[in-house]
């Protein structure tokens, strides 16, 4: 999947919009843009600093040292600029939009076809185990007795083909969901708790 460009100056323009929103550091910024293309795409330290240290040249942007960290906040000259060019950065907002539209739909291709090749897998495994317990029972005469846990084999195999598929289904559920609007803050607390509430009754029906 390509990663969204910003055409020449519309990164620099973005830059000021964020400073303008609050003052951040050079990888809070980094932070944001990953965040505005949900996760997908976050430009390298060496795409961002220069941009800063340009801005600030122009008198832009300002720098401050804290710490370790260098605080950047835009100036009256930042927001004067914004405001001439506002109409770019709606035509920028456009862009950014578009382009997480577009990678959605890359990401739902991708992920139908992944969902097809691995149920196709699955059932590929599942007819392999099965053969495999019939190969076995025959070779013993149909005597049961002779490998009682062949039948639990079968089984776990097919157990196996469900965790895995399960697996696939919800982290393709997630990643579509940091596409569209993000991981609820519960998501991830919520579903450990039901794993946990499913392998207790799994124990229990085990017997353990």
């Amino acid at each position: 999947m390509t990663p969204p460009v910003f055409s020449h100056g519309s990164l620099r323009l973005y830059l000021l919009s964020l400073l303008d929103e609050s003052p951040r550091h050079g990888y809070e910024l980094i932070q944001a843009l990953s965040d505005r293309f949900g996760g997908t795409y976050s430009p390298s330290a060496g795409t961002i600093y220069p941009r800063l240290a340009k801005l600030e040249d122009e008198g832009l942007v300002t720098k401050t040292t804290v710490g370790r960290k260098s605080v950047y906040a835009i100036t009256d000259a930042g927001r004067a600029e914004l405001r001439d060019r506002a109409s770019e950065l709606d035509e920028i907002e456009s862009q950014v939009t578009d382009s997480l539209r577009r990678m959605a739909d890359e990401v739902r291709a991708g992920v139908s076809q992944a969902m097809r090749s691995l149920r196709a897998d699955l059932a590929a495994a599942a007819r392999e185990a099965k053969q495999e317990a019939q190969t076995t029972s025959r070779s013993a005469g149909h005597d049961q007795d002779a490998d009682p846990r062949a039948e639990s084999r079968v089984a776990l195999r097919e157990a196996e083909i469900v965790l895995n598929e399960f697996r696939q289904q919800v982290r393709a559920d997630l990643r579509q969901a940091v596409m569209r609007a993000g991981i609820p803050d519960r998501a991830v607390a919520e579903l450990r708790a039901g794993l946990a509430r499913v392998r207790s009754d799994m124990l229990g029906r085990l017997g353990r």
